[in-house]
């Protein structure tokens, strides 16, 4: 995972920050809303936000792929993408740096197995202006 954009923004103001992924080549990650229920999506979740009040993820747009385990096609995400989180500067923040921290979960898999699922710190840096 690469380092998320950092956001500027005034109080009450609408930002996006971008959180890079990157899937090493030969495996792919189960997309947000996984084609069978067995499997783990892809899941952002914030734990604090500080001074921006969290809004919608957006997740890239999935592939249907088929591999040896599964006997259907399965919803994945491959190589490189960007998650989207959207905040509102809270009205009465105050002015400075701060970050919004979360968990990226996700389970990893390649052509003939998934790996046990994983949960990494995602910290959004911030400044109100």
């Amino acid at each position: 995972m690469g380092e998320p954009t950092k956001v500027t923004g005034k109080r009450s103001a609408a930002l996006q920050a971008k959180i890079p992924v990157t899937v090493l080549p030969g495996y792919h990650v189960n997309s947000d809303k996984p084609s069978e229920e067995y499997l783990i999506p892809l899941k952002l979740t914030w734990n604090s936000t500080g001074a921006l009040k969290p809004g919608a993820i957006v997740y890239p747009k999935p592939s249907l792929e088929k591999y040896e385990f599964s006997e259907k096609p399965i919803s994945v995400l491959t190589g490189s993408f960007d998650l989207v989180a959207s905040f509102k500067v809270a009205p009465d923040a105050p002015a400075g740096p701060g970050s919004a921290a979360g968990t990226l979960r996700y389970q990893a898999c390649n052509n003939r197995a998934c790996f046990a699922p994983k949960n990494v710190e995602v910290k959004v840096p911030y400044l109100i202006q």
